[in-house]
């Protein structure tokens, strides 16, 4: 045991760390949780209308990282503009694309939602050449992009006409996939460097999104006769779970790892989605969705690849 020593006190024991899970094992529990996300989104609407499984979602997303926030001692940022700017990213992080995938799986499995949810990095790697001018191109990361839209393609089967999809909410589940990298893009162009902590910042995000959805939501839907347990349950599990503590569980594996190892989560979602709404919901399965999900996730793999350093050669000096 290691020791400390103190003024006046002499030597004593150090203060036993925290125990913390392997990063690996909370790699695993947010790869589930965010995989069942989409089975959960299906049950809730099975329940509630779109609208109310994202306001709930949010709800209680944002009480886990109010909670979390009390913990730790931390307050919400400051500043008009900041809080102008945290109003247009929880719009497109957070409440837009939550509404998106919840209606879009009125009309699709879950399967089919989860697969577009893997789109993300692509969409990400097409608008990063246009509006991030550091992110320079390359032949690797091009090819991934091609790759990847192909593997879209084969998903919705597009040399059959995408016959049996619904094409409404296919188009609902690909643009709640666009939305993500067009906030993250936002993100990092407007609140880059503003001093907060990811937790206070997220914190603040999420509450603007419930405000936003407690403003729209009563505009379109109606208050609930009744409330089905297994739905409501769903939705609470969704936004505790899903939302709010698979942030946190982010965070912490993006301080340990690093953000491209944590990044690598977005592999293993659709393939989780998928046995999950067949095993459970017992959607049905084609081929076309788990080889065109492969060929999507090899494309946005390629798509994150970037440039080894080139090292510099040792230059000749004279004997």
């Amino acid at each position: 045991m290691s020791t400390v020593t103190t003024p006046g006190t002499g030597v004593r024991p150090a203060a036993v760390p925290r125990i913390r899970l392997d990063w690996r094992l909370r790699f695993g529990a947010l790869s589930l949780i965010w995989g069942f996300s989409f089975l959960l989104i299906k049950v809730g609407t099975d329940g509630y209308a779109p609208f109310q499984v994202t306001l709930g979602r949010l709800v209680f997303g944002a009480a886990v990282l109010v909670a979390a926030m009390a913990v730790k001692r931390e307050r919400l940022p400051r500043g008009a503009r900041t809080w102008l700017r945290l109003t247009v990213a929880a719009f497109l992080l957070n409440a837009l694309p939550f509404s998106l995938f919840a209606y879009a799986e009125l009309t699709i499995p879950s399967t089919l939602a989860g697969v577009c949810n893997a789109t993300s990095p692509l969409w990400g790697m097409a608008l990063s050449l246009v509006a991030l001018s550091e992110d320079r191109p390359t032949r690797l990361r091009v090819a991934g992009l091609g790759l990847g839209f192909l593997g879209v393609l084969t998903v919705l089967g597009a040399w059959q006409g995408f016959h049996g999809l619904d094409a409404t909410g296919t188009a609902m589940a690909l643009l709640a996939s666009l939305s993500y990298p067009v906030g993250w893009i936002y993100v990092r162009r407007t609140l880059a460097g503003t001093g907060h902590s990811h937790l206070s910042m997220t914190g603040a995000q999420l509450l603007l999104a419930t405000v936003q959805l407690a403003v729209v939501t009563p505009l379109f839907t109606s208050f609930p006769s009744r409330f089905p347990l297994v739905p409501l349950l769903a939705v609470a599990a969704l936004g505790a779970l899903g939302t709010g503590l698979a942030v946190l569980v982010q965070y912490g594996l993006v301080a340990e790892v690093g953000p491209t190892t944590a990044q690598m989560v977005t592999y293993f979602i659709p393939v989780i989605a998928t046995a999950a709404g067949v095993a459970i919901l017992g959607e049905s399965l084609t081929w076309t969705t788990p080889v065109g999900a492969v060929i999507v996730l090899a494309g946005a793999a390629l798509t994150q690849a970037r440039p080894k350093p080139r090292t510099p050669r040792p230059e000749a000096t004279a004997g």
